[in-house]
This record gives C-alpha cells, structure tokens and sequence, in this order.
C-alpha cells in the first residue's frame, strides 16, 4: 500500500544514534511509567504496554474509557518537543509516551480519532530502542506496514486518522525495549 503524502510521512533519521540512544535511557528511568485499564470489546483490561502522559496543565485526554491528566513536561520531552515544532511548524502541547517492554506488548487497531486531536490532527510518532513493524490499513482492505528504526519519526495527518486504522502488533522475536512518543495537539476542553 503506497500512501500520499498528504496522510503519512517517514522519517528514518529524524535522530541521529547517540541522541536517540540517550533519550531511550533517559526516558525510561526517569518517566512515571503506569499500566492503566482500558475498555476494550466492552470489557475492562490492562493495556498490553505501559504509558505516560506529559504536557501543558489544560492537555487532558481521554480514550477507550480512560482519561488522562498531564503530568508537567520532562526536560526531555521538552527537547524532543522543540526538535518536533522547528521540524513540522506545528505546536505540540501534549505527548503520550508509550513503553513497549519486549515483543508481547502491543497496541491494537485503533485510530486517534477522539474530538480532542481535532477534525485533521497531525499526530508526530518518534520511535526509540527496538524496531517494530507498524500496520496499517484503510477499510476493508489488506494491511500493509512499515518497520519503524531508532531514532525514526513517522508523521500521521490530514485525512489519515479518519481513512486508516494502525496497529503494533506483538511479535515472537526476541527484542527488548521500544519507547515511542506520539506529540499531539489537544483542544483546552476536558475529554466527555
């Protein structure tokens, strides 16, 4: 599956090695790392990765029945942020960090589609530690994915939440640690 431009941009050296391999370690010692229950199918369960939630004190968030009340931004995530805005020139006042601890954890089909991201979010995913296959798919098709690197930046926007679900599916390889942290814009108004 080939996507526009205008949906879906790669980024394989978004941060150099030694930047990337920094910020792996830094964020996994010092982020308040939690494992929430979602719902799921109608049913409760713990999420099958662990999360952190940083950003401006109005950025609240919620999906699949939690809801997410920023802690104040990690020096880290600040850079990592600015890097993002000169990048993209969008601001980001928010920033969900997942932790992906070996290849049992995962995030299944979903789309970031809540009101708060907006009508056209642009979502801008930095992945850090192991490589990862990353899904997608529109409607009724075949999925198609694209393996996200250390350091890589993947830049979701325009119509692609809307036209595409995504997914990180588990894997039996052997791998250790991926971080990926997903910038986001969300609206001042508190999640229903």
């Amino acid at each position: 599956m080939e996507f526009s431009s205008e949906c879906l941009e790669y980024h394989p050296d978004f941060l150099q090695k030694q930047l990337a391999d920094k910020y792996l370690q830094q964020l996994w010692d010092e982020l308040e790392w939690m494992q929430k229950k979602i719902v799921i199918f109608g049913r409760r369960r713990l999420q099958p990765r662990l999360i952190a939630w940083y950003g401006d004190s109005s950025a609240k968030y919620g999906y699949s029945g939690l809801s997410l009340s920023p802690l104040s931004w990690h020096p880290g995530l600040l850079e990592i942020r600015h890097l993002l805005e000169e990048f993209t020139s969008t601001g980001f006042n928010s920033v969900l960090a997942n932790a992906y601890r070996d290849g049992s954890d995962s995030m299944g089909w979903h789309r970031d589609d809540e009101s708060e991201l907006g009508p056209t979010p642009l979502i801008a995913s930095v992945s850090l530690g192991e490589e990862r296959r990353f899904l997608v798919r529109e409607n009724g098709k075949r999925s198609s994915g694209i393996t996200l690197g250390h350091g890589s930046l993947l830049i979701m926007k325009g119509s692609f939440q809307r036209r595409f679900s995504h997914s990180l599916p588990k894997t039996r390889r052997n791998i250790g640690l991926r971080i990926n942290l997903t910038y986001r814009r969300v609206s001042d108004q508190a999640p229903d």
